[in-house]
């Protein structure tokens, strides 16, 4: 039990104390000779009291000393007891968020079965839609990048200052071998290309480190030298940041702790930063945005230009444009595609705009097929597709809604596992912003469609894409039907 528990038990003990007697802080200062203030820090679990303080609490308060210190709350405050006694506070990164964990249990103290009844039913739902506690870090995660509007001065700062410290060029993009040999020579790694691939189980994985005083970094020999040099960069962050608390695979095999959760994502970020200048970057997307046509050629010639993989081009596109084109109404979306199935699932988003549409459904419904996110993947697979880099766009405009987004999207087989593919896309909702920013928005070429969140919520009677019912929507209809039926018998009876 660390500290901050014991302190925390302590002031809760003491706050019940208090209130079951109808006193006030002042009343026991009086009764105590211990400051207002003080007690006050103690009622937060800020402060624990030497043992002569905690036997003039114990007499004011007319309960034994050995009462007051012992670490067993009443069956009143039993819900509150359980959630300090697990880990799920130590886990919560409520100073994120500007919290702090002692007004949380206070604000829970004063409604304990209330509190109970709550965490029950949040259990009760995790269950029900399978979700598990690394669900919960990643939603953290998102809502903590959008809080920032996905830009993060220190990490850049941190890349310049990396590029600077070992003389690296800011224009152009950076090669693979340099961030390789920084590795070798400044933080003693060891590279091996062979290994990973050789091993079955882990074979679809990108890197695994195992750690050490020379750390040996395995690498998936499928991997291009775009994929292997953010593999590089992320390496490098861990070591330039000190970072300690990580994950040493690239994909997720296991999730420990959200600090593992947001370490990766911050080596992730100053990858992309290192790679793709920000002073530079922004000089070209400023380029970009000013073109009076739509040109897919233009954002992967911008990808070539960075030697960037597509989510890296997009991820760094999500933190400038907000930051300083003014463009905040935006999402990103990754879709995974199996060949041969018509199965869709979408692994990475983020809402910028707070508006989560579409977002991913942990129900199994069926995305809407008018997505050019889903619609590229039938283009990437076609017989005419050399295995390069697609970009299409599309105005999306919510049928139900007022809302429309340019929808641009990126996607390429993805390496190293041959039997899926991939696509990244940038959604920018088309508002007077928008309009003055980039130029192109409402090009001719770039195609308007009706979209909605998926099928089993779709209105859409002649959608030749449809790829199951509209059961939730038809559900919701039914149950109008009845209200709008018991109105009317009300209305009559009231006649």
């Amino acid at each position: 039990m660390t500290e901050e528990t014991i302190r925390l038990i302590f002031g809760l003990k003491l706050r019940q104390l208090r209130l079951d007697q109808q006193l006030s802080l002042s009343e026991v200062s009086k009764k105590s000779g211990i400051s207002v203030s003080y007690l006050n820090e103690i009622e937060k679990g800020k402060k624990y009291p030497k043992g002569t303080k905690i036997a003039t609490l114990a007499e004011a308060l007319g309960v034994e000393y050995d009462y007051l210190v012992s670490l067993q709350l009443s069956k009143k405050l039993a819900p509150v007891s359980e959630l300090i006694n697990s880990n799920i506070l130590q886990e919560l990164p409520l100073d994120m968020f500007g919290i702090e964990t002692a007004d949380l249990i206070e604000l829970l103290s004063n409604a304990p079965a209330k509190l109970s009844a709550f965490v029950s039913t949040l259990v009760e739902i995790s269950r029900n839609y399978d979700m598990r506690v690394e669900h919960f870090y990643f939603s953290v995660l998102r809502s903590y990048q959008e809080m920032h509007e996905n830009y993060f001065p220190e990490l850049e700062e941190a890349a310049r200052k990396f590029k600077d410290t070992f003389k690296l060029p800011k224009e152009g993009p950076l090669d693979a071998q340099q961030l390789a040999h920084l590795l070798e020579q400044e933080f003693r790694y060891q590279l091996d290309h062979q290994q990973l691939s050789q091993t079955e189980k882990l074979s679809h994985l990108r890197t695994v480190l195992l750690p050490g005083k020379e750390p040996l970094l395995l690498l998936n020999s499928n991997l291009n030298e775009r994929q292997l040099a953010f593999a590089y960069g992320r390496e490098l962050a861990y070591n330039w940041l000190e970072i300690k608390n990580r994950s040493y695979t690239t994909s997720w095999v296991e999730v420990d702790s959200f600090e593992e959760v947001l370490n990766n994502f911050k080596a992730s970020y100053f990858s992309c930063a290192l790679l793709m200048d920000e002073e530079h970057f922004v000089a070209d997307v400023k380029s970009w945005l000013q073109q009076r046509e739509w040109s897919p050629e233009s954002l992967v010639q911008l990808a070539d230009r960075y030697r960037a993989t597509p989510e890296m081009l997009m991820h760094r596109l999500t933190n400038i444009l907000p930051k300083f084109f003014g463009l905040h109404e935006l999402f990103f979306l990754r879709f995974n595609h199996p060949h041969g199935s018509d199965d869709f699932y979408l692994t990475k988003e983020m809402h910028l705009s707070g508006l989560h549409n579409p977002h991913a459904n942990m129900l199994n419904e069926h995305y809407c097929r008018r997505w050019v996110s889903l619609t590229i993947f039938k283009e990437l697979e076609g017989e005419n597709n050399s295995g390069e880099l697609i970009c299409r766009a599309q105005r999306s405009r919510y049928i139900g809604s007022e809302n429309e987004y340019l929808l641009i999207t990126l996607a390429k087989s993805q390496s190293p596992q041959p039997d899926r593919n991939s696509s990244l896309s940038l959604g920018l909702m088309v508002n007077d912003s928008l309009k003055r920013k980039l130029k192109c928005w409402n090009d001719a070429s770039i195609p308007v469609r009706w979209v909605n969140e998926t099928c089993e919520r779709c209105p859409a009677v002649d959608c030749q894409e449809r790829a199951a019912a509209p059961r939730v929507l038809q559900e919701e209809n039914r149950i109008n039907e009845m209200k709008y039926a018991l109105q009317e018998l009300m209305q009559k009876k009231g006649k």
